[in-house]
């Protein structure tokens, strides 16, 4: 394997609570199938229950987001404050094995109630505090990653209710590259969306602030936002396929990143942002993803020990 980094060669949490959220989804849709799924069932059920979530405490009531078997910790990034990374705190407190108490979440994540800092963007009420301070917010993949399987309908806990959370979010995603202050060529109404993606300079944060908004449409933060803003990504997919089409549609789908204003169409696709779109297409259409993770009983046990609430516990 090729690591991140020179300390960045070891065990990474947040990218494994990433894989487990898949995992448990297809453990649940496998554990009462044939003999060869249900033993498919039992090897992910393994990997899950190995994960030593309390070890990434490193003695504190917070989760690190690296550990190296050369370097420990020293990486030092304690993960906090409203990000992408809101599964892997719940998968920590879920864990049948390795499980770490409420007050990580509480004092960690949501930093002792600092989390919760209501304000308003774009028109939009935001409840949270997003990790370094952003005006308007983040890019659309924080909306994405933590609930391709952790269902956002009726969501809550002390800080926010995360459906109203991720859909402000991509209004104002939406609304900035509608009213684009910046002037960008081809931004509207069906051509929207900034993320995490490739960049005309390598790759960036795209997202809907001064600094952050460099020309380039991300489609995966639309389409994953499908089941935020359902009309709006549906008018952006149509725009894409059939009016640019060849620019930026290949063979598997939409690729990452494109800039009219550059006129910059790379022929380039990356995994994690084709990954959710469609994950998040077929929540919105049937919410299959949602389901099967929302059926395992530990997450379930998981959510209440944190204070959570939800409709599909």
């Amino acid at each position: 394997m090729k690591p991140f980094g020179q300390k960045d060669n070891g065990g990474d949490l947040v990218e494994t609570s990433f894989m487990l959220q898949g995992l448990l989804c297809a453990r649940q849709y496998l554990k009462d199938g044939n003999d060869k799924e249900q033993n498919l069932a039992i090897r992910m059920d393994k990997l899950w229950r190995d994960v030593e979530f309390d070890w990434y405490r490193n003695g504190k009531n917070v989760l690190y987001w690296h550990w190296s078997p050369s370097y420990g910790w020293q990486m030092n990034f304690q993960v906090h404050g409203y990000n992408e990374c809101l599964i892997m705190y719940v998968l920590a407190a879920s864990s049948p094995t390795h499980s770490v108490p409420a007050e990580v979440y509480h004092e960690g994540w949501a930093e002792k109630g600092r989390l919760k800092s209501p304000h308003k963007a774009l028109g939009y009420q935001l409840e949270l505090s997003y990790q370094g301070n952003p005006p308007n917010g983040a890019p659309l993949f924080w909306s994405h990653y933590s609930y391709l399987g952790l269902d956002p309908r009726g969501l809550k806990d002390r800080y926010t209710d995360y459906w109203q959370e991720n859909t402000h979010q991509t209004m104002i995603n939406y609304k900035w590259c509608v009213d684009n202050p910046k002037g960008f060529k081809g931004y509207g109404k069906n051509n929207w969306g900034l993320t995490a993606s490739y960049s005309v300079k390598f790759y960036s944060a795209h997202a809907p602030n001064p600094n952050d908004d460099l020309g380039v449409i991300s489609p995966t933060a639309a389409l994953s936002s499908f089941p935020y803003s359902p009309e709006q990504s549906m008018a952006a997919m149509k725009h894409w396929y059939y009016h640019m089409k060849d620019k930026v549609w290949g063979p598997y789908g939409f690729y990452d990143a494109f800039s009219e204003t550059d006129n910059w169409y790379p022929v380039k696709y990356l995994a994690i942002d084709q990954g959710p779109i469609p994950v998040m297409i077929e929540n919105y259409r049937s919410g299959l993803l949602w389901k099967l993770f929302m059926s395992c009983p530990e997450v379930k046990d998981g959510l209440k020990k944190l204070g959570f609430e939800s409709t599909g516990m």
